[in-house]
């Protein structure tokens, strides 16, 4: 049912690791927290070729970890931090790495297994 992690990044970081790699390493930050069922993770790559981070082009990674509700913020902050360790372990030459979490409301959360 959840989580969703959608990873955006400049598309040359990938000249570094490859976009599975990546993927693996946010679904083991994800079930290093013990937050979710591994079998529910769910990561998603989005790569850029045109983008501007401020004035300039610089390399980036952002995760947009999408949960369900009822987590603490202490949860929730530790998410985000141990995604970004994990991202900064593979990647200690990009300049911005970043994540934050976006929580879906179980009252008007719907999927296909619902109906």
């Amino acid at each position: 049912m959840m989580p969703h992690f959608l990873v955006d990044c400049s598309k040359s970081i990938f000249t570094l690791h490859s976009e599975e790699k990546i993927i693996e390493q946010v679904h083991l930050a994800a079930k290093s927290t013990d937050l979710f069922n591994e079998n529910d993770i769910k990561v998603r790559v989005n790569s850029f070729e045109k983008y501007s981070t401020g004035n300039e082009v610089e390399d980036f990674i952002h995760v947009f970890s999408n949960i369900m509700e009822g987590r603490s913020n202490d949860q929730k902050a530790n998410l985000s931090k141990t995604i970004v360790q994990g991202l900064i372990s593979l990647f200690p030459s990009v300049p911005n790495i970043g994540a934050n979490v976006i929580e879906f409301k179980i009252a008007d959360y719907c999927n296909r297994n619902m109906i």
